[in-house]
């Protein structure tokens, strides 16, 4: 987990205590991560043991129970904080998680990759319910279970929801996206994947890149023991109330939903063109966004659908869903610090670069970020607004990158000096950087507000 800032919001701490709940390391081994740890450990048997005893049996129920309870009450919190009474809110509140998740990680030193492995399953869980509403709103979600629970609603097309239909739709279809989300990797704790991550003497690097042979054989592990802690280690829950109309509806639901688990797992092993892609596509992409491997670099994470790409050429996952994917997200993943030359009145570009975050989804143009403003006139603000960062303006790319280095040398050290001064940046930052880490600048309690309505 990245280090925890002096001085927060309530906001960045909620997000920070979140992320603890589903991958974190506690001394009460408490977090969804440490459950499932715990399963794979003690109880992996006990379900299908017929020789168990009847107080066996209770317990594993009650501890079923226990470990159910407290993820759903995870998935409840990822609700609250993704989803808005109006898809725009959806997206506002969706980009500032995603955005935080990302500002409050580390992008240099030696805690990126166990950082990185605590965010994935929360990051790729949000970006799984902003795909579903996309693919929805394009008519292009065939999966006989989502369009089965949307024939409920009396001809109300998925853009016309009512809010009672909202509730209904989010407990059907969104709560077991968020679990399967949550859970695709957790069969990585059974013993038999520890033994292929941690090698025979128990030591190696377990963000190591794996021979090919490791690698098939932890996929198979990993999907066989995810689907077995599903059944097993989740289950389903029992009715609590009177009612027996309420109690076989309840069941009924808790069964569909269980199975519709399942299948986005299956699916999702062989995405190819299923609704699996809802947990594949947002999988590759938290790969590269929050790789855990020793070639991480953060400058070329826009280069991520590069990556997609191929995969959809190779038939590994559907090109469409990375389509949509690329429309929600853009070129640059949220908290992404942009770096661009700014124009004057005259639209005339000055002789400066400043500082800008991606805060925003959906921009209008992919490879043109939504941004707040982090710096003006060399100084950095907390109090910035909001741009559009023209490719033609961004350091990113090599043409602007060439423009730049047209500056002095004596000019680029001046700008660097000001705009590194207030903040522990790297010692050899490049003087014609494609980027900024923002990190540091987020650190700052009063620059932890870069989604509310910029000046």
């Amino acid at each position: 987990m990245a280090k925890a800032f002096q001085h927060q919001t309530h906001y960045t701490r909620q997000a920070q205590i979140l992320l603890s709940k589903i991958y974190g390391c506690s001394k009460h081994n408490d977090s969804m991560l440490e459950r499932a740890i715990n399963y794979f450990e003690h109880n992996e048997f006990v379900a299908s043991d017929v020789s168990a005893s009847p107080e066996g049996e209770a317990l594993h129920k009650l501890e079923q129970i226990e470990r159910h309870g407290h993820l759903q009450a995870i998935c409840y919190e990822i609700i609250e904080l993704t989803e808005g009474d109006s898809f725009e809110e959806s997206n506002r509140k969706s980009a500032q998680l995603l955005g935080t998740i990302q500002l409050i990680s580390p992008t240099e030193g030696n805690k990126i990759a166990a950082n990185n492995e605590q965010c994935k399953a929360l990051y790729k869980s949000i970006l799984s319910l902003r795909l579903l509403d996309r693919l929805l709103l394009n008519n292009e979600v065939s999966d006989p279970y989502i369009l089965k629970v949307l024939t409920e609603f009396e001809g109300q097309s998925f853009a016309e929801l009512d809010a009672a239909a909202r509730a209904r739709f989010t407990e059907l279809v969104r709560m077991p996206l968020i679990m399967a989300a949550l859970l695709q990797d957790i069969g990585h704790n059974h013993a038999q994947a520890q033994n292929i991550l941690r090698g025979e003497d128990g030591e190696q690097d377990t963000h190591r890149t794996l021979a090919i042979e490791d690698r098939k054989k932890l996929l198979q592990i990993n999907h066989k023991q995810t689907l077995i802690y599903i059944s097993n280690g989740i289950g389903i829950p029992n009715y609590v109330g009177n009612s027996k109309e309420e109690r076989d509806q309840f069941t009924v639901d808790e069964q569909l939903k269980h199975q519709f688990i399942n299948i986005l797992i299956k699916s999702s092993f062989k995405a190819k063109q299923g609704v699996g892609n809802l947990l594949k596509v947002p999988q590759i992409y938290v790969s590269i966004i929050f790789s855990t491997k020793a070639n991480y670099n953060y400058t070329v994470l826009p280069k991520v659908f590069q990556v997609l790409n191929k995969n959809a050429e190779l038939g590994a996952c559907s090109q469409k869903v990375v389509d949509a994917l690329y429309q929600i997200t853009g070129m640059f993943p949220q908290g992404y610090g942009v770096i661009y030359m700014p124009e004057d009145e005259m639209k005339q570009q000055s002789g400066c670069y400043e500082y800008a975050i991606v805060n925003r989804l959906y921009p209008p143009i992919p490879e043109q970020p939504l941004c707040r403003i982090a710096t003006r006139k060399l100084t950095f603000i907390c109090y910035g607004h909001n741009i559009e960062v023209k490719q033609k303006n961004n350091l990113y790319f090599p043409h602007m990158a060439k423009k730049m280095a047209l500056l002095s040398k004596e000019r680029l050290n001046e700008i660097f000096e000001l705009l590194s001064s207030n903040y522990q940046e790297r010692q050899a930052l490049d003087l014609l950087p494609r980027c900024w880490h923002a990190n540091e600048f987020f650190s700052v309690k009063e620059n932890q507000k870069l989604w509310n309505k910029g000046d």
